[in-house]
């Protein structure tokens, strides 16, 4: 099951880019929705399959590949890469569904989105760590591809830019990888067989400053965050919403995965200064933010800052902080979509996203009223109001880390003050007052262009009104993580704060 995840796409973007003959665009998009839904539908069936009380992985998947050489195809899911699994196929299929009917080449186009969906799957299934690098590479080139071929003016350096640092990424990992199965003497790369704890602690930090900047560069987290907002300006819109949505998802599941559960001893070390990052990244990223005039900009921006709380969650390693850790990277994925969605709306139905020309959009007749009240939900989530996904999610990571590490946490809850400031200060001059002359009589928008954005809005306040069902995938594992790699000393802490202790 966990293979169809992976080799669906795969195989979709196979036979749609090498199909013989001519296919018509109307035929090549809809098989490639055919696809990702197919994909959708399987992680669905997971899920429900999936039993939340097993903290262990499930469905797993062995076969030896190269055996002399440690690599095997070795697969399995838990709580913690099941939400993002499902948010991969989900945010995958509404990118395509949201594409431009009219896209050029659309064969290569959709075959380069579904081999990412397959790659990104494989990065969140693999338990052997040169199967999760050959996974974390392949989304590079096609992600470089669709910025640079169906991109804005600056594609070409958007593109090369977000090439060169992702790049870099992958080859500190693998030479950080390597560096673990060396050093710990195994004689496989596969994750159940790796005993790090006869690395001298020196040499554990050290590989492990080396995997954090990597994730780090990906996340992305300052300063190596300058390649987002590039990447996302020049970016069509639903490449936006993979690039925010999911992609930036393997650096924050990395950073648990192969940060915290490989080195629980150094991660005590290096925590205080990995809280003290969240903090530089939550407060820059907003401070930037609220100086954009750009709205897509302004929404990089704000994803730079809302990935601080991800990092301040995973150095607190509690369970309550952890547990916010992946539900933020759930609702982060889903907000941001939205929030992307929208404003590719915006920008194609009145030719700017510069928020000192645009003004009136919610204006009920000559104006946008559905996208601007998406908008604002989306705003809204983002900004942590009760009742929203984004509220939940940022509650439980600062509940969690405030025992451990109170003045980050406080200063990251700053952070969330300033997304209310920068937002509302784009949904004031965007949507509210009088429509301004310069964007007049806009073209209507279809049902088809709002239906993905009103998908991802229900999805957001079921979440933030009833989160138990995401709760319940992944408590079991996020709790089963602390107890047997975090810290003696975060262990006792974070017990203490659980209800009931």
């Amino acid at each position: 099951m966990l293979s169809a995840l992976i080799w669906i796409p795969i195989l979709g973007a196979i036979l749609i880019g090498f199909w013989p003959g001519s296919l018509s665009t109307k035929f090549v998009r809809q098989s490639a929705i055919a696809v990702s839904l197919l994909g959708f539908l399987v992680s669905v069936f997971l899920g429900i399959q999936f039993e939340p009380q097993v903290s262990g992985l499930q469905f797993s998947e062995f076969l030896p590949w190269i055996p002399t050489l440690g690599i095997n195809y070795s697969l399995g899911v838990d709580g913690l890469s099941l939400p993002l699994v499902l948010l991969n196929t989900l945010l995958s299929g509404i990118a395509i569904y949201s594409t431009d009917e009219s896209i050029q080449r659309p064969r290569f186009y959709y075959s380069l989105i579904l081999i990412i969906i397959g790659g990104v799957n494989g990065v969140f299934l693999a338990q052997n760590l040169l199967l999760f690098f050959l996974f974390y590479e392949v989304e590079l080139i096609p992600l470089y591809l669709l910025i640079g071929i169906w991109g804005g003016a600056k594609k070409g350096y958007a593109a090369t830019k977000f090439l060169i640092y992702t790049a870099l990424s992958g080859i500190i990992l693998l030479a950080c990888f390597l560096g673990v199965v060396f050093l710990s003497h195994s004689t496989s790369f596969d994750l159940i067989s790796l005993d790090t704890k006869s690395i001298p602690l020196e040499t554990q930090i050290v590989l492990l400053v080396g995997i954090l900047i990597a994730f780090g560069i990906k996340i992305p987290l300052v300063p190596f965050h300058t390649w987002l907002p590039d990447a996302h300006v020049e970016a069509s819109t639903p490449i936006s919403v993979l690039l925010a949505g999911v992609l930036l998802k393997l650096g924050t599941y990395g950073l648990l995965r192969y940060g915290l559960c490989l080195f629980p001893d150094a991660w005590e070390f290096v925590a205080p200064w990995l809280a003290s990052w969240a903090v530089v990244s939550t407060l820059y990223g907003a401070s930037c933010a609220i100086a954009q005039k750009d709205m897509k900009k302004m929404v990089a921006y704000s994803s730079i800052a809302h990935m601080g709380y991800i990092l301040l969650g995973s150095a607190a390693a509690t369970p309550l902080s952890l547990l916010g850790t992946v539900l933020q990277m759930v609702s982060h994925g889903l907000i941001s979509g939205l929030m992307f969605l929208c404003v590719g709306v915006v920008y194609r139905k009145s030719g700017s996203r510069d928020i000192d020309i645009l003004k009136g959009l919610l204006n009920p007749e000559r104006g946008l009223p559905v996208i601007g009240s998406l908008m604002i939900v989306g705003v809204m989530a983002s900004s942590g109001i009760p009742g929203m996904a984004g509220f939940i999610a940022e509650f439980l990571v600062f509940r969690g880390s405030l025992g451990v590490f109170p003045v980050p946490t406080l200063l990251c809850m700053i952070g969330t003050g300033l997304t209310s400031v920068y937002f509302l200060i784009m949904i004031n001059r965007v949507f509210f007052g009088r429509l301004s002359d310069l964007v007049i009589n806009l073209p209507s928008v279809r049902w088809r262009d709002r239906i993905p954005s009103m998908i991802l809005a229900v999805i957001i306040v079921v979440l933030g009104v009833a989160p138990s069902t995401l709760v319940s995938l992944t408590e079991k594992t996020t709790r089963e993580m602390v107890m047997t790699v975090a810290p003696s000393k975060l262990v006792s802490q974070s017990l203490g704060n659980l209800p009931g202790n």
